[in-house]
């Protein structure tokens, strides 16, 4: 056999052993969660339509989330996006990737969890076109993001818009909450940026109070991961713990992770964390993603 063609059976068989990677995910174009317009609108610019944009896996599982990055309710944090929406994708999960109103375009409370209720509903509404069970629908956030997930399962009915703009009948309760390091309070410890962007500099107690998701906490909430840093300087731990501490009280199904290390904002996708293996570990327990195996 000469050199040449020993060569080529060489670069074959390497070939052959690798592996075959799995397809890339798919992004759709964004939908706006009100063609006609959101309610109280203020404009007509990027910045005053709410939309989700849908991420495909190439092996879908039939369950969904709506992901919600944070930003201090004054952007959105893109590393908290796409990169995650992927992640998902490569578990099997329908991503639903929400771009909500911001209080640094003029959007006060409850316009952020209007948008975030819209997108449950619009969600579930087609499951049946997305190919998901419309009772396998989470919702996952990060730091402002985590509150906004927070007021969406514990106060929906303040997003609650007319019933003539919207179907009512379909329930916008998410199936499971995933919060990272999640904004909580607005009154103990309040991450200040948040708190002004989203109910303005003197909100007064009632409203500082209806924002304050570990004073809204109630039994028959949807199972929650929740985690954070010890570490964090930009959100308190403290955030997390009055939360977990109201899950636990009402009996609402959670489970809490504290990490010793890392700032506010770690473990983002390329980042080794054990948090990700974390969560699929709980999915997998909620029947979100396919089995993990487990360590022996």
């Amino acid at each position: 056999m000469n050199t040449t063609i020993r060569r080529t059976l060489l670069a074959l068989a390497i070939h052959l052993l690798l592996p075959v990677p799995a397809p890339l995910s798919a992004a759709e174009p964004p939908i706006a969660l009100w063609p006609q317009g959101a309610p109280g609108a203020i404009g007509t610019q990027a910045k005053d339509i709410p939309t989700i944009t849908p991420y495909l896996p190439a092996r879908p599982n039939r369950a969904a989330i709506v992901l919600i990055p944070g930003g201090c309710y004054s952007g959105i944090f893109e590393p908290q996006g796409e990169p995650f929406a992927r992640w998902l994708n490569e578990h099997g999960i329908t991503v639903f990737l929400l771009r909500y109103r911001l209080g640094t375009a003029g959007y006060r409370y409850p316009a952020q969890l209007q948008d975030a209720v819209q997108a449950i509903r619009h969600v579930r509404t087609n499951a049946e076109q997305w190919k998901i069970a419309a009772d396998r629908i989470g919702v996952m956030g990060f730091s402002a993001g985590g509150h906004l997930v927070a007021t969406l399962i514990t106060r929906p009915e303040d997003g609650q818009i007319a019933p003539a703009d919207n179907a009512t009948s379909v329930s916008p309760r998410p199936d499971l909450a995933i919060l990272c390091y999640p904004v909580i309070s607005m009154v103990t410890k309040p991450h200040a940026a948040s708190r002004q962007n989203l109910i303005g500099t003197s909100p007064g107690d009632p409203l500082a109070r209806k924002t304050s998701s570990e004073l809204q906490v109630r039994s028959g909430l949807p199972p929650c991961f929740v985690w954070h840093t010890s570490e964090d300087k930009g959100v308190a731990v403290d955030h997390s713990l009055l939360f977990a501490a109201a899950l636990r009280e009402h009996g609402v199904p959670h489970e809490l992770h504290i990490y010793q290390h890392g700032d506010h904002g770690t473990g983002l996708i390329g980042v080794e964390h054990p948090w990700l293996d974390d969560l699929l570990f709980w999915l997998d327990a909620q029947g979100f993603i396919d089995p993990v195996p487990r360590a022996r």
